[in-house]
């Protein structure tokens, strides 16, 4: 199977104020962090050799994955600084990935994709980048991709639009000569601010591999809680608690997720609620659809300081 790059490199705005604590593809997702589900999935299909883009809180991810041996890979690192985008990205890896054509998996989803189908398409069609779309069900929430009856893309759709469109769920196949052109260490917000000139100047050079993948967003702090939840009950119970978490007996703690060095008082209760690392949760509090996290450095829009807690709505 060909490498993989894997972009992890974002500020995660979204997932505010969990992602002031650590990188998105570093937070638990029903008791394994999301890079480690993403790195599995990939050395399932074959893939023995990934590079992640390092940007924002990068050694929350490289305690984590290390050089990839625990999971027979080697994972190497590619170092923004600034930011360079979901473009600009993959151009600054490409020493790195050292091959022509390579996956390009986001950081921030999971999905099932087929991927040696996705492969397969891409070898078979002379694209420069294959995405793997499904049908667009939330158009209110993510932007979309147009393509053809032939299975080319011709464009990109807002958030919003409503023009037929499908959903790109993270994965994609591309040549190294996608990204060649562009300028080493230039920021490209997205690739959708790029693809249009590999479009404009090669119809077909961008393609789509239609399938009906299912794709499980980490994108705010209310749809990490969800997917998290849903992986825990197919996966056989309740979400894991973080390393050295200690819950008191007379505490109860319902459909909500413990990172690592938590601590929750005795008589408290917490539901729906995300606690980050090495938050201390007073006993004989109650607490139902929060963040919390040690109150330290900036608040999130919306985060109030309560005692030496920093609380959100999810």
């Amino acid at each position: 199977m060909i490498p993989a790059l894997i972009l992890a490199a974002g500020l995660a705005t979204r997932l505010r104020p969990l992602s002031f604590v650590r990188a998105k593809a570093a937070v638990p997702v029903a008791g394994q962090p999301l890079i480690t589900r993403i790195l599995r999935q990939l050395r399932a299909a074959g893939v023995a050799d990934a590079v992640l883009n390092l940007h924002h809180l990068p050694h929350t991810l490289t305690r984590i994955v290390g050089d990839g041996s625990d999971l027979d890979m080697r994972v190497r690192y590619s170092w923004e600084m600034p930011l360079l985008g979901s473009a600009g990205g993959p151009r600054q890896a490409l020493p790195l990935v050292g091959a022509p054509t390579f996956l390009i998996a986001n950081g921030d989803t999971l999905t099932d994709v087929d991927m040696a189908a996705l492969a397969a398409a891409h070898r078979g069609s002379g694209a420069l980048v294959t995405m793997a779309v499904a049908q667009h069900t939330e158009p209110q929430k993510y932007g979309g991709v147009v393509v053809a009856a032939d299975g080319a893309v011709t464009g990109f759709t807002t958030r919003g639009s409503s023009q037929v469109s499908h959903h790109f769920v993270g994965l994609q196949v591309a040549e190294a000569a996608a990204f060649a052109a562009l300028n080493a260490g230039t920021p490209y917000e997205s690739v959708a601010a790029v693809y249009p000139a590999l479009i404009s100047a090669r119809p077909g050079s961008v393609r789509a591999h239609v399938c009906t993948a299912e794709f499980l967003d980490i994108g705010t702090p209310d749809d990490y809680l969800r997917t998290s939840m849903l992986l825990a009950r197919r996966e056989g119970g309740a979400v894991p608690h973080g390393a050295r978490t200690r819950v008191d007996p007379t505490a109860r703690v319902e459909e909500s997720i413990l990172w690592d060095d938590v601590e929750v008082g005795a008589g408290s209760m917490l539901r729906e609620c995300i606690v980050a690392d090495a938050a201390r949760v007073p006993g004989d509090t109650s607490w139902t659809g929060v963040t919390l996290r040690p109150a330290t450095g900036e608040l999130a829009p919306g985060e109030r300081r309560i005692g030496e807690l920093a609380v959100a709505s999810l």
